[in-house]
């Protein structure tokens, strides 16, 4: 017996766990080269309950287990605005218990690091990293709760399966926190 949902997602995976990974396949759905997205999460049960016509909408019409999280996709976010700004911008209503992101970057080995060149800003830099023979795309989902719980999903572009996204609470902190923050009011 596979222990997995029809999406392929862990059944014994936790609520926060398995948010991020519905969003990481259903951004990879989507194909590469996406702008970075933001979902609200919310209360599955309670959005069943307090919004049944909009829960029916969204397909939520089974009885899930208690603590199961809806991601809802939010407004496209503003192209030019920087993630960090924008992010500082959002108040959740309270109906809202967690949010997600999910961005693609460029990234470099940890063996690359050591040769990134002194005093390049932020625009030779990228540039910089952008021509580096070691250079890997990844797209990174990171959901977080109210109280502060945390979950990414790592896919990397040549690695390109549901079978190889790395999940942990701690793969991407800066931008954890980043939406933790969302939450400070």
């Amino acid at each position: 017996m596979s222990n997995t949902a029809s999406s392929g997602t862990p059944m014994a995976a936790g609520p926060l766990t398995r948010a991020a990974l519905e969003i990481d396949e259903y951004v990879a759905g989507l194909g590469w080269d996406q702008p970075a997205r933001l979902f609200a999460l919310v209360d599955t049960g309670r959005l069943r309950s307090q919004e049944p016509g909009l829960a029916e909408r969204l397909g939520l019409t089974e009885d899930v287990p208690d603590g199961t999280l809806t991601p809802i996709e939010q407004e496209e976010i503003p192209a030019g605005s920087p993630l960090d700004e924008f992010l500082g911008t959002i108040a959740w209503p309270d109906s809202v218990v967690g949010c997600a992101l999910s961005v693609e970057r460029l990234m470099l080995p940890p063996s690359a690091e050591a040769s990134v060149p002194d005093g390049l800003d932020e625009k030779r830099l990228a540039k910089w990293v952008a021509e580096h023979p070691e250079r890997q795309e990844v797209r990174m989902t990171v959901a977080v709760l109210r109280g502060g719980k945390r979950e990414s999903a790592l896919r990397l572009r040549e690695k390109d399966s549901a079978n190889d996204v790395l999940t942990g609470s701690d793969l991407v902190p800066g931008l954890a926190d980043a939406l933790t923050a969302t939450f400070a009011a």
